[in-house]
C-alpha cells in the first residue's frame, strides 16, 4: 500500500507534524566561512513584535541506526572515498570514512557496492507549492503582481504542501529546497526553506532555524510588467530608482524604531512607530537577518546591484540565473556572492542571449560559489544531471573539475547560500543525516536515486512501494505515481 499524505500513514510518517518550534531569531550566514552563526536581536525593529510568528513544526521522522557500506562516497567537502562507509543514527551522521570505519552493533546495513553516496540535493531556487501541479490559473500563487515592491508577502503563505512536485523531487534525491516568490517585482517577497518531507501544513515542512530570504529581481521582468501598466518602472533606470527609494525608506523606518527604543531605555514616554510589513522585511535585510536572493541575468546589472548594495550597506547572498556570471567571476568571488545557475539554459530572452555552457565552471575556477538550481518542476527531478552537463561543458572548455568538487554545486553550496550549511549539505559527523544512495555515478545520465534519507529516516526507496509517497490529489487518477520505476 502506497503512503499517502493525508491522513498520514502510521509508522514512517507518524511524526511528520510533531511540533518542534524554532523560537528566537533565525541564524544567518558567516560570509567568510559559509557557516551558520547566531545573530543578535537587531535594534532596528519593533521590540514587541514576534520575531518568528510562523515557526517550524517540523520534527524528524522515526529512524533507526543505518550504515551504508562499500559505496563510493562524495562528501561535498572535496573528498571522494572509495569503498566508503556512512553511518547514520538519531537523525545525524555519526561517521564517514573508509572500509575500516566501525559500524555500530545492531545498525541496519545497506550494501552500497557499485553504488555512490552523496549528501541530499538542495535546490536553491524552486517554485514548488506556489506554482503547483496541475498548473491551473487559480492556483498560480507565486507572483503578487500588484506593486513593484511587495517585500511584505511571504512565499510560505502560498505553498500547497500536497503539490505532487514535492514527491517527484524527492525521487530525484532532493532533501531540501528554497521556495521563492516570482520575479515580476523589484522586491518580490520573502522566501522560505523547506525540508522535503510529506506534511499536511507548510509549517510541518519548514527547515528549523533557516533564515528567510528576500527575493529581488532586476532586468526585464519588473520593467515589462509595470511598463505595460503605465507606471514605474518601465526602464532600467526606473528599476534602480525603485531599489534606492525602498532602501532609503527602510533606513528611515529602522531609524524611527531605533529612536523609539532609545527613549524607552532612558525611561521616557514614547509612541512606537506604525509597523509596516514591507519595511519590516527590508529592515530585516539591513539587520543581517534576511538574505538577499537576486534574480539577475546580465553581468553589468549584477555589478550595478553590487554597487547599490554597497551604497545601502546590505549584502547580496546570491544572484539567481546569472547567465553572464562568467564575465565578472572574479568580482563575484571577491564579493562573496554565490551564483545559482543552469547548466546551459539561455537565449530565451534578450537578457539571456550571452549565456554559455561553461558559465558554472568559469565561476568555480575563479574561486566563486557555484550553485546549480532548477527553477522548474521537471528539472528539480534531475539536478544531478544538470550538474553533470555543467561539469562536461567546463571540461570541453579546458576546465577540469573533479566530481568530488562539483557535487558541492547541488549540496554544500546551496546550503551555504541558504544559511543552513552548519546543519546540512555535506557528509560530516554531526550534520543532519540528509543522504542519497545512487545506483551509480551521480554524474551519469543512467543513474537514479535509489534511497533517500532525511534526518536519517528513509523517505524514498525506488524498489519499495511503501516508501513511494503519493499526493492525495493524485490518488486514483491516471498517471498516479508516474515518477516510480
Amino acid at each position: 500500500m502506497k503512503m499517502q499524505l493525508q491522513p498520514l500513514t502510521a509508522g514512517l510518517l507518524s511524526a511528520a507534524v510533531v511540533i518542534a518550534g524554532c523560537a528566537g531569531v533565525p541564524p544567518g550566514p558567516d560570509p567568510a566561512a559559509g557557516k551558520t552563526v547566531a545573530l543578535p536581536l537587531p535594534r532596528a525593529l519593533d521590540p514587541q513584535a514576534d520575531r518568528n510568528p510562523f515557526p517550524s513544526t517540523y520534527g524528524p521522522l522515526p529512524s533507526q541506526p543505518t550504515a551504508i557500506v562499500g559505496a563510493t562516497v562524495l562528501t561535498a567537502t572535496g573528498e571522494q572515498i572509495d569503498n566508503g562507509v556512512v553511518v547514520m543514527s538519531a537523525g545525524r551522521i555519526t561517521a564517514v570514512g573508509d572500509a575500516a570505519t566501525s559500524v555500530p552493533a545492531g545498525a541496519m546495513r545497506i550494501d552500497g557496492r557499485g553504488k555512490w553516496v552523496t549528501p541530499g540535493i538542495i535546490d536553491a531556487h524552486s517554485h514548488l507549492g506556489v506554482y503547483p501541479s496541475p498548473g491551473v490559473s487559480i492556483r498560480q500563487d507565486g507572483n503578487e503582481m500588484t506593486d513593484p515592491n511587495t517585500a511584505g508577502v511571504w512565499a510560505e503563505h502560498s505553498i500547497w504542501p500536497q503539490d505532487p512536485g514535492f514527491q517527484r523531487a524527492r525521487a530525484g534525491g532532493v532533501t531540501a529546497m528554497q521556495i521563492l516568490p516570482g520575479s515580476a517585482n523589484l522586491f518580490g517577497g520573502r522566501t522560505v526553506t523547506l525540508k522535503n518531507v510529506p506534511a499536511v501544513t507548510v509549517r510541518g515542512m519548514k527547515f528549523p532555524d533557516a533564515p528567510y530570504g528576500l527575493k529581488m529581481a532586476c532586468g526585464e521582468n519588473p520593467k515589462r510588467v509595470y511598463g505595460r501598466k503605465g507606471r514605474l518602472p518601465s526602464t532600467a533606470m526606473g528599476n534602480v530608482l525603485g531599489y534606492r527609494k525602498a532602501w532609503i525608506d527602510a533606513a528611515e523606518y529602522a531609524r524611527k524604531w531605533e529612536q523609539y527604543r532609545d527613549k524607552i531605555e532612558r525611561g521616557e514616554q514614547a509612541e512606537p512607530p506604525r509597523r509596516d510589513l514591507t519595511l519590516d522585511t527590508l529592515a530585516g535585510v539591513r539587520a543581517g537577518e534576511i538574505l538577499i536572493h537576486n534574480h539577475c541575468y546580465r553581468a553589468d546589472e549584477m555589478a550595478l546591484m553590487l554597487d547599490l548594495a554597497d551604497e545601502f550597506d546590505v549584502h547580496i547572498t546570491a544572484f539567481h540565473h546569472a547567465v553572464e556570471a562568467y564575465k565578472i567571476a572574479d568580482l563575484l568571488a571577491r564579493e562573496n556572492v554565490c551564483v545559482a545557475v543552469w547548466a546551459e539554459r539561455g537565449g530565451m530572452k534578450m537578457e539571456a542571449m550571452d549565456g554559455i555552457g561553461a558559465n558554472a565552471a568559469m565561476v568555480h575556477r575563479a574561486g566563486g560559489c557555484v550553485v546549480v538550481h532548477s527553477d522548474d518542476p521537471t528539472m528539480i527531478q534531475r539536478l544531478n544531471q544538470e550538474a553533470a552537463i555543467a561539469l562536461a561543458a567546463g571540461l570541453e572548455a579546458g576546465i577540469v573539475i573533479s566530481r568530488a568538487d562539483a557535487i558541492a554545486w547541488i549540496t554544500a553550496n546551496p546550503a551555504r547560500a541558504l544559511g543552513i550549511s552548519g546543519q546540512t549539505g555535506t557528509l560530516e559527523p554531526g550534520k543532519m543525516a540528509d543522504v542519497v544512495l545512487w545506483s551509480g555515478d551521480p554524474f551519469s545520465v543512467y543513474t537514479l536515486a535509489e534511497q533517500v534519507f532525511i534526518d536519517g529516516a528513509k523517505v524514498y526507496d525506488r524498489h519499495d512501494p511503501e516508501f513511494q509517497p503519493v499526493s492525495d490529489f493524485e490518488l486514483g487518477q491516471p498517471g498516479e505515481g508516474e515518477f516510480h520505476p
